[in-house]
């Protein structure tokens, strides 16, 4: 399908949360639009899909994308997907799960600079020596996290069924990692729910959502004292203590969605990416609040992506080897299975 620069503009004009990376002129979209065709066509090409992170850039986003959505999302997408090529504009462990997902098809990450401050915080071999420390416990690590670390535990979660997940496990001795805010909100949630289980935690965490603090949503609500507070589970207990809503990047962006007729403004405690696609899809919810831009899912390109769809090089694609690909996998299918074992149950 053939986007002009014209259409390219109409579309991202309403893009604006404080950030000149964020901000769509036409001049800007003229130069875009020709690397967007060009994509468009070597994706048929290579049979190729792509599935962008809701905290890519949004010309990825709406210029170029198939599907777009948080960790477990794109997961069941990779999963699902009968594409030859799977190219993830996102950062490096959200490809190696495609490739875990799809071993037999072509990963492609064409991010130059896809680090995580969280995946980095932790490797297969730390985790091989906890479960020593630690031989009683079900080890549970966040999808953030490398195919080695996913290969030495037991069961992998995302933000959006983390609680479920936690809940149908059968074990009353979990270690967490390597979030160690979302593993002390995980333990403030079940004492809430009256679930009894001892949750050991890895102390890394995310550098975006650490920089949020309490003072900030103070300040932000004294401004606007209507404001409902949309809070990533990545954010310090502090922070998810004064949202009304605490969710998974798509959970935050469905909410204003279906709320959209809510006449307050809505402040989201994460990645400015969820503000952006939401001024594009939702324009007349009010957005408030600054733009804290994640430095590694925002170094994806269109020029990154063509690049690598031509002739992708040999660290962009993802090669896992074939023991640790079948360890990593169960620990994701894991997943699957008591997120559709607590979907079931609640249904």
């Amino acid at each position: 399908m053939t986007t002009t620069a014209s259409q390219l503009f109409e579309r991202l004009k309403n893009v604006d949360v404080g950030n000149p990376l964020c901000a769509y002129t036409e001049e800007r979209c003229e130069r875009l639009a020709p690397l967007i065709e060009e994509i468009q066509e070597l994706k048929k090409e290579h049979h190729a899909i792509i599935l962008a992170h809701t905290y890519v850039h949004p010309d990825i986003i709406y210029g170029v994308a198939d599907h777009v959505g948080d960790s477990y999302g794109l997961a069941k997408i990779a999963k699902a997907t009968d594409a030859k090529t799977i190219v993830f504009p996102a950062v490096r462990f959200m490809a190696e799960t495609a490739k875990i997902l799809n071993p037999e098809k072509q990963v492609i990450d064409p991010n130059p600079n896809g680090g995580c401050s969280l995946a980095a915080s932790i490797d297969g071999e730390t985790v091989l020596e906890l479960r020593k420390q630690y031989p009683e416990h079900v080890f549970v690590c966040y999808i953030n996290t490398t195919a080695d670390v996913k290969a030495a535990c037991d069961v992998c979660i995302t933000s959006s069924n983390v609680y479920k997940i936690i809940e149908n496990i059968p074990s009353d001795k979990i270690f967490f990692l390597p979030d160690r805010l979302m593993g002390e909100n995980l333990k403030n949630r079940m004492k809430s729910r009256g679930v009894e289980k001892e949750i050991l935690v890895y102390p890394g965490t995310c550098y975006v959502h650490e920089q949020i603090e309490p003072e900030m949503v103070d300040f932000m609500k004294q401004q606007h004292r209507d404001a409902i507070v949309l809070a990533h589970p990545e954010c310090k207990p502090e922070v998810v203590a004064k949202a009304d809503v605490v969710g998974s990047t798509t959970d935050m962006y469905q909410y204003v969605k279906e709320n959209r007729e809510v006449k307050r403004p809505f402040l989201l405690l994460t990645e400015c990416g969820v503000s952006s696609r939401l001024a594009v899809d939702v324009p007349e919810a009010k957005l408030i609040g600054g733009c804290m831009m994640c430095k590694y899912m925002r170094s994806n390109s269109l020029a990154a992506i063509r690049q690598a769809l031509a002739a992708p090089r040999k660290g962009q694609i993802v090669e896992i080897e074939q023991q640790m690909q079948a360890k990593a996998l169960r620990c994701i299918e894991q997943m699957f299975y008591y997120a559709e074992k607590t979907h079931a149950a609640s249904s």
